[in-house]
């Protein structure tokens, strides 16, 4: 923006894409590990089987699994294979239906129930004045998503949700993300749908 460059909008689509399917390999590590964390340590090697398929899509674009390079200035660094579309799409399917397992692995056990349900407590305020964000702030109650409020990139071509959740406690900030996984899939099926040749 500052240097005044254009970006292409297949780039844009591009970027998109990758920045939703990183924000899930996030989430999918948040859940993971927080749950083995926790004493639970089936959802750590779910979460890390998920997100395999994530890493495979980054290293298949841009040879990178973990410290890719692919947004660029002006624009990416070079254009998805020709398979990447297809596993994209089997992968997000994947994802969709496996954040529903997740759910209900854990959210009716005791034991994950008593170790995060009204645990750790952050209020809306104290998380504003502790300048708090992403989804620790919408755990809390916080109405705020960047990508909705100060529109990036060509966010505002999509359509989404910002899940909010209101107790700001360990459960709502675990289930925040799993809601957040949710709706990134549905952003990254959209640029599916709308790359740009």
């Amino acid at each position: 923006k500052l240097a005044s460059i254009e970006v292409p909008d297949r780039a844009e689509y591009l970027r998109v894409i990758m920045l939703e399917l990183n924000r899930i390999a996030s989430h999918l590590i948040f859940f993971g590990t927080t749950a083995m964390d926790l004493g639970a340590l089936t959802p750590f090697l779910y979460g890390l089987r998920e997100r395999e398929m994530i890493m495979d899509l980054f290293e298949m674009t841009c040879g990178q699994r973990l410290t890719y390079n692919y947004i660029r200035i002006g624009g990416v660094s070079k254009d998805i294979p020709e398979e990447f579309v297809p596993k994209c799409r089997e992968a997000i399917e994947t994802i969709d239906k496996k954040v529903d397992e997740y759910m209900r692995l854990l959210n009716g056990n005791p034991i994950w129930q008593a170790r995060t349900i009204g645990v750790g407590h952050l209020s809306p305020e104290l998380a504003v004045a502790y300048g708090v964000s992403g989804p620790i702030l919408r755990a809390s109650g916080v109405d705020y998503d960047i990508r909705r409020d100060d529109p990036y990139s060509i966010y505002d071509r999509f359509q989404f949700e910002i899940p909010v959740r209101h107790n700001g406690d360990v459960f709502d900030r675990y289930m925040l993300r799993l809601d957040e996984i949710k709706q990134s899939v549905k952003i990254v099926e959209q640029a599916l749908d709308g790359l740009p040749n």
